[in-house]
Order: structure tokens, then sequence, then C-alpha cells
């Protein structure tokens, strides 16, 4: 596995791929790599005779008082991680060599309306952030495809636009969430858990799964009391839920009565770790 921090490096390398008929995958990451992030690799593995990862832990999707000084950085682990799984380059940049005239003054994306709820209400700028580097890192690597988890649905969605609006022309794919033996969505936050908050955590998707059963037995349920019910029920457990919500799975608007495409999303912090998670929905005629 080669391994780059330079951009001009970086493009060479893939140019020379590209003459050759190599198509190219492409999975962005902020390091501290789990099964989870190995999952999307596998899949690159699936659709591209070359791999790029990058890890970047990216400051612009950081709000004040957010974790990125204390964001898990392993790159020794992560290196062998990757390396037994076939990857072919390790693109590592340095946050001068991606915003070399500094932060403040940088071009910034942004993704109206489907950027500006959920999550994105609940921290102002981080979609922009994760717009604006993802849109330097494709620019980059101009890759043939390019895979994110579906754990972060919303950031998921928020990506095709941008990638469609802006034209580019990698094709952004979704890989399903990978859990843990308990239903506990992979997530390199989990770490911040204590035990007795690891142990706690499984009743995320549990409410999520519940609420998803209540849906498709009882398509004329009102979606605003099952989702308070699944939030009361997770506060009175220890939780301090950001939202619990049944949206559509194509924009996160929400639904009319004729939508059968649905997604609950939920976001609550446990102790120090904020969790997100969501389960599709298929309600029958």
């Amino acid at each position: 596995m080669q391994q780059l921090d330079n951009i001009k490096a970086l493009r060479a390398l893939l140019k020379s791929w590209r003459q050759a008929g190599d198509r190219i995958a492409f999975v962005p990451t902020m390091g501290d790599l789990h099964a989870g992030h190995l999952s999307l690799v596998k899949e690159a593995r699936n659709r591209a005779e070359r791999v790029v990862v990058s890890i970047f832990v990216n400051p612009l999707q950081f709000g004040e008082n957010e974790d990125f000084d204390h964001y898990p950085r392993v790159p020794d682990s992560d290196s062998e991680k990757l390396e037994s799984e076939g990857v072919d380059l390790l693109f590592s940049p340095t946050v001068s060599e991606l915003y070399p005239n500094g932060q403040q003054s940088v071009t910034r994306v942004v993704v109206p309306v489907i950027g500006d709820m959920l999550c994105g209400a609940s921290r102002p700028g981080h979609f922009s952030g994760v717009a604006t580097v993802v849109s330097k890192l494709l620019n980059i690597v101009q890759p043939d495809s390019t895979l994110f988890g579906e754990k972060d649905f919303q950031q998921l969605l928020i990506i095709r636009k941008m990638a469609a609006d802006l034209c580019f022309s990698s094709d952004i794919i979704g890989v399903p969430t990978c859990r843990e033996a308990d239903g506990l969505a992979m997530s390199s936050r989990n770490r911040y858990l204590s035990d007795t908050e690891r142990k706690l955590a499984p009743a995320l998707v549990r409410e999520l799964s519940s609420v998803k059963e209540l849906i498709e037995s009882n398509p004329s349920a009102d979606f605003s009391q099952l989702t308070q019910q699944a939030a009361n029920n997770l506060n009175n457990m220890g939780f301090v839920t950001d939202y619990f919500e049944i949206r559509r799975a194509t924009d996160l608007a929400k639904p009319g009565c004729d939508d059968r495409d649905l997604v609950v999303v939920v976001a609550a912090w446990l102790g120090k770790a904020r969790l997100i998670d969501n389960i599709r929905v298929g309600v029958d005629e």
C-alpha cells in the first residue's frame, strides 16, 4: 500500500492508473477505522481495480466546543488495517495541504434545506464543512465511485445532492450500517461511552425498530405521537434526545399521507457521546 500526503503526487499516481485503464473507488474517512469502515473498503474493492482511502480529520465540520482536538487519531493502527484489506493508496493530507490559505477564507459549499434540518439544525455549519471537504476530495481524486456508510443517512443524501448539483462524475454509493452484536451502530465515538452507557446504548436501535414495526403494522398511525413516545422512552433511560423523527427517505422532508419510502432517524446524547442511527421503513399499501 502506498501512502501519500501531497496532492500533486497523488494526482500523478492516479493519472498513471487511469492511463492503464483502471477504475478507482474512493473511501473518505476521518480515521480510527472499525469494521464499518472496512466494509466500505471491501465494497470498493468489488467495484474497482484500485482502492483509495483518505484519512483526514476535517476541522471545518467541527463546531465550537466539539471534539476536534480529542477526536481519536490512531494512524499506525489505521494503516495496518487498510494494508490488510489490500488498499492501494492511503491519502492522509495535513490541514495545511487541504486548506493552504487557511480555513477562514476558504470557499465553502452549502447544500441548503436538507443541510439545515436535523443534525444541521443542531450543529450549524457542520454539513457545510462536510460538503466542502468532500467536494475538494472528489475533485482531487476524481474517482469512478465513492462510498459512504448509511449510518449517517443525512450526510449521505447531502453528498449525493451536492455531487449531482455540482456535476461530479463519481457515483455516490451508500453501504449498509455495520452493527455490533447487540445492535449498536459502529462509530468511532462509541469509545466515549462508559461501560454502563455502552450497555444502555443499544436501546437506540431498539426504539427505532419498535417505531418501524408500529408504522408497518399501522400506516395511519400518528407519527408525531410515535416519535414523541420513543424520545420519552430514551430520555427516561438516561439519553438526552436531540431528535427522533420519521422522514421521507428521498430528501428527509416530513412525509405526506401518501409517502411510503420512509426512514426513522435519531440523534441522542449518552454521556459524552452523541449517537446517531436510522432505520428504513417499508409500508405496504
